[in-house]
């Protein structure tokens, strides 16, 4: 396969580009901004090479335990189950909560082939389960995959003998964290209920 062609086929692997944005993608980066595309690259390769996932919430980090992790300023009753790096992200502009995360990294979904097994959940059940979580507030997206997500965490949770609480609708149904306004977000978390 030659350069170009790879190139693209690089950019499909992009969430939500198919075959034509990738080629029109490439051809920019090619033959108008080829200081960006060396930078892209760079990028990439910098975070490959550098990034790795905190060993207490699972997020991207380039040390051991995170910054967020690793602060006296935070609850360490409370753990917020996300499904991703961005939901942690925009949870944090809310500035509605103080306490700690867990990122899944992904959501069950059957018809993707990703069940509890793919998500690693043993290590947050761990987590939760550790004595100094009081509860867990699982805030997954109000999706089919993130209900079901929350609905299996939850269920699995509770057996442990772990408090487990859902952050309150005011996201839209079908909705994700990462698309929804501060204060609908920052309400939901206020809201929250037990499940």
């Amino acid at each position: 396969m030659n350069p170009l062609d790879q190139l693209i086929e690089a950019l499909r692997t992009l969430p939500g580009v198919g075959p034509k944005s990738a080629q029109r993608m490439a051809y920019h980066l090619l033959q108008r901004d080829r200081v960006g595309a060396a930078r892209l690259g760079q990028s990439v390769s910098q975070a490959l090479e550098r990034l790795k996932h905190c060993s207490r919430c699972n997020t991207f980090t380039e040390v051991e335990v995170c910054e967020r992790c690793s602060s006296p300023q935070r609850d360490a009753s409370l753990l917020c189950v996300v499904e991703m790096p961005a939901d942690l992200a925009i949870m944090e502009q809310t500035h509605s909560y103080q306490g700690m995360y867990y990122v899944l990294m992904g959501r069950i979904s059957p018809l993707d082939g990703v069940g509890p097994r793919e998500l690693n959940l043993e290590k947050l059940m761990a987590r939760a389960s550790d004595g100094v979580v009081r509860e867990v507030i699982l805030a997954t997206n109000f999706t089919n995959e993130g209900e079901a997500t929350a609905h299996y965490v939850g269920e699995v949770l509770r057996a442990r003998g772990v408090k487990v609480s859902r952050i309150a609708r005011g996201v839209p149904v079908g909705g994700e964290l990462e698309h929804t306004d501060i204060g609908t977000l920052a309400q939901a978390m206020v809201e929250r209920r037990s499940m």
